[in-house]
């Protein structure tokens, strides 16, 4: 059991509201979170077929069994709950009575805000983070974009290309299928890895519609169900105007950079020493690590990127409302000048001092200009929102 930093955050909730909903990835650790948090309360499985029958066939006969509270697992599987369980809520003063996990954020939210709104405490688990598995992590740069964070694959020796090769098929097989409007599920299946193609880069949906063989609607449709189900995100830009002439598009990332590497075809850690991809892969997993520093406490994402026409870039904006942080992202293990080139023009362009480079090597340095460079292992120490 690896103690996840999200564990004190929940603790935190379940002092506030009546219900907490644990939304994440599938794999991501929520059950073995909550029945780690909440050993005294009974555990239904909505995944089981028989269990959840009963639960939409009779929802209030189902309550019923559960009336001093239960972990209710997928429960976005069972949506005619929802308002049965508005009513127990209102009837008890109880917190954390009820414990709901779920891995499709669109069905769990559409059915909580109909329902439940202000009785429910959110928070979201993405897989492992660096610092959760700081002893057992791969060593190398290479192995962790390989890899991934997945709990599974630290639990058992599993074949990381077939596992993943599983995950897929089945998310595909089993929660695409309960959104509507996607039909081809081969071609949906070629988009993902297109998206994978395309991590860190400006989402161009015209470009992508036309490589797909479907319509731009099409391509904001399923890229939404994606999201829902934290396959990917996008990445924002920022809007402050210090400049007009700033990219609106957004960027894509993936929540799990070994389901990324697997999409691109990745076969083994060592292909990673001089693929293409691997600058590309290594920002998000920065990008995601800084991300899961946000959720793991129960705070909003606030994370954007930069870019004016003329392609300047900062790789990541991290806006605490008073204060912007700008960090570069860098795969290389030996730092150079022109690590801090985009730094140095935001600096000038903007008025602020200073910034971050998280890099590939091992040695954190501070530089003149109030200038960090900052190796993976450190993110979590220096760079606070």
């Amino acid at each position: 059991m690896i103690l996840r930093e999200a564990h004190k955050e929940l603790l935190n909730l379940s002092k506030q509201y009546k219900a907490i909903a644990i939304v994440g990835p599938r794999q991501s650790g929520k059950t073995t979170l909550v029945k780690y948090a909440f050993p005294d309360k009974p555990y239904v499985s909505l995944e089981n077929l028989d269990t959840r029958n009963f639960a939409l066939e009779d929802p209030k006969a189902f309550l019923e069994h559960y009336s001093n509270g239960a972990i209710l697992d997928e429960v976005q599987r069972t949506p005619k709950l929802f308002s049965y369980l508005q009513q127990i809520l209102d009837e008890s003063n109880e917190s954390a009575q009820f414990i709901l996990t779920g891995s499709n954020n669109f069905l769990l939210q559409q059915s909580m805000t109909q329902s439940l709104a202000g009785r429910v405490g959110y928070l979201t688990l993405l897989p492992f983070s660096l610092a959760e598995i700081k002893d057992i992590a791969p060593k190398t740069v290479q192995e962790k974009l390989f890899k991934g964070f997945y709990p599974p694959l630290y639990d058992k020796p599993f074949e990381i290309q077939k596992w993943f090769s599983n995950y897929i098929r089945t998310y595909i097989e089993r929660d695409v299928r309960q959104l509507k409007g996607i039909e081809n599920l081969v071609v949906f299946e070629r988009f993902i890895k297109l998206c994978a193609g395309r991590i860190g880069q400006l989402l161009n949906k015209n470009t992508l519609a036309l490589e797909v063989g479907v319509d731009s609607k099409t391509i904001e449709s399923w890229i939404g169900v994606l999201e829902a189900s934290f396959i990917l995100f996008r990445l924002q830009p920022h809007s402050s105007n210090f400049n007009k002439r700033v990219v609106k598009m957004p960027k894509l990332y993936f929540y799990d950079v070994g389901l990324a590497s697997a999409l691109l075809g990745v076969q083994n850690a060592k292909q990673l020493d001089l693929h293409p991809f691997k600058g590309n892969l290594f920002e998000n997993m920065v990008v995601v690590e800084l991300l899961k520093e946000r959720f793991n406490k129960g705070k909003p994402n606030n994370l954007y990127f930069w870019r004016n026409s003329k392609g300047n870039e900062i790789d990541v904006v991290i806006d605490n409302f008073n204060k912007l942080i700008p960090i570069e992202i860098k795969s290389g293990k030996t730092i150079t000048n022109d690590y801090f080139k985009g730094l140095k023009y935001w600096n000038h362009l903007t008025g602020y001092k200073g910034g971050k480079v998280v890099y590939g090597g091992e040695d954190y340095q501070k530089r003149s200009n109030n200038f960090e460079v900052i190796p993976l292992d450190l993110i979590p120490k220096k760079i606070k929102d």
